[in-house]
């Protein structure tokens, strides 16, 4: 009788101890991907900046293209080549990092606490 309330007390205690470790990595998997989206959004700031840079340079190739010779203006489109690649660069990594947290669901621990529950029920 006195080992059946104790192996029920070890059960209970080992019960409480995985909810609270599937807690845990939720809020870990949780910070994680807004981490991600925090960093995703400061680097689409970033391309939407620098291509606003680029158009200003764009333009301003124009017009020195219109009023002056060859090396002035070609010098300007290089450099808006340059600031459009940059750009280019950072949206990739945007999206990238954008992708690695959606959904924003904690899917490990979801995983976790449904094993759990299967290794649960097949030793009742």
């Amino acid at each position: 009788m006195f080992g059946l309330v104790s192996r029920t007390k070890a059960v209970k205690q080992r019960m409480a101890s995985l909810v609270q470790l599937n807690l845990e990595l939720a809020k870990l998997e949780g910070k994680q991907k807004a981490t991600a989206l925090g960093v995703a959004g400061g680097l689409a700031a970033l391309a939407a900046v620098l291509v606003v840079y680029a158009i200003g340079f764009a333009l301003a190739s124009a017009a020195a293209g219109l009023s002056e010779a060859l090396p002035v203006w070609a010098s300007l489109l290089i450099v808006t080549g340059v600031i459009l690649l940059l750009a280019a660069v950072a949206g990739f990594l945007a999206v990238r990092f954008a992708r690695k947290a959606s959904p924003p669901k904690p899917s490990q621990a979801m995983e976790e606490a449904e094993r759990t529950v299967e290794a649960l029920r097949g030793h009742v």
